[in-house]
């Protein structure tokens, strides 16, 4: 009831060669590939940005953590004097 019903695809006529006779390729059971390479690829660009910012954000952590223990070191050592 909410799947939406798609046309078949057309049969393309076959011809006949002296040779040998061609037919028309066989429509696959089943529902074309087609509508779902959009969202695979949604999902993968949305994978890869964020990854990108689970890897920014770690980044900054480390980074403001190596601050906190530089600024801590300065501070400790100006008391000793």
């Amino acid at each position: 009831m909410f799947r939406p019903h798609l046309p078949d695809a057309p049969h393309l006529p076959t011809t006949l060669t002296a040779q040998h006779q061609e037919q028309a390729p066989v429509p696959s059971a089943g529902r074309p590939l087609t509508p779902y390479v959009g969202a695979v690829t949604a999902v993968v660009v949305v994978g890869i940005v964020l990854t990108t910012l689970l890897a920014a954000v770690a980044v900054t952590a480390v980074s403001v953590a190596i601050a906190a223990v530089v600024l801590r070191s300065l501070v400790t050592g100006a008391n000793r004097r």
